[in-house]
């Protein structure tokens, strides 16, 4: 496992309402705790990103697909309740929450410098969608040459197949894939 000082554990949009559409009836939210209390112990960073929408809307954009779907279901609006990090694995004082505008951590978001401050040059990646926000991160995250670690039950999609698709094709080729459990287990030692 590629681990050390200079890594962090993104937890990405872990948000109420992306909970209720995806449900947790996997076990998800215990797995994913899991990965944060590891690194928290090993003193990893634990870097939260949400998806924050201004009130008014001036972030999307009609003719992008993904976006109106967002605006018309309600989602992520800054402020609102469903946009607040789910409680089960809630920033403790101190950790950094970064706001994203669009799919990557790094869209319309401070997330470089946030990186930067803590030193970090090595990401573990989690979060919901596999296909929206963990995968668009990989590809910024590998854009910027930095190594990856993905913990593939602790990422999850609406999609269980192209979850699957991606954890054990794509991912592979950009990543290093593991389980919360094995992570946790590598960095206790």
């Amino acid at each position: 496992m590629t681990t050390g000082q200079h890594s962090a554990l993104l937890v990405m949009d872990i948000q109420r309402d992306v909970i209720a559409l995806a449900g947790d009836g996997s076990g998800y939210l215990p797995r994913l705790r899991t990965a944060i209390d590891a690194a928290r112990t090993a003193g990893i960073p634990v870097i939260y990103v949400v998806m924050g929408l201004r009130p008014d809307l001036p972030d999307t954009a009609p003719r992008t697909r993904m976006l109106a779907y967002v605006e018309q279901a309600g989602l992520f609006t800054e402020g609102a309740h469903g946009s607040q990090i789910h409680p089960d694995v809630a920033p403790l004082p101190g950790e950094s929450v970064v706001t994203k505008r669009r799919g990557s951590a790094f869209s319309g978001s401070d997330m470089e410098l946030v990186l930067r401050t803590h030193d970090v040059d090595h990401l573990i990646l989690t979060g919901i969608a596999t296909s929206g926000v963990v995968l668009h991160t990989a590809c910024r995250a590998n854009d910027m040459d930095l190594p990856l670690t993905i913990l593939s039950d602790a990422c999850m999609d609406l999609d269980p197949d192209v979850h699957r698709t991606l954890v054990e094709k794509l991912f592979p080729q950009w990543a290093e894939v593991t389980t919360a459990e094995a992570w946790a287990e590598s960095i206790a030692e």
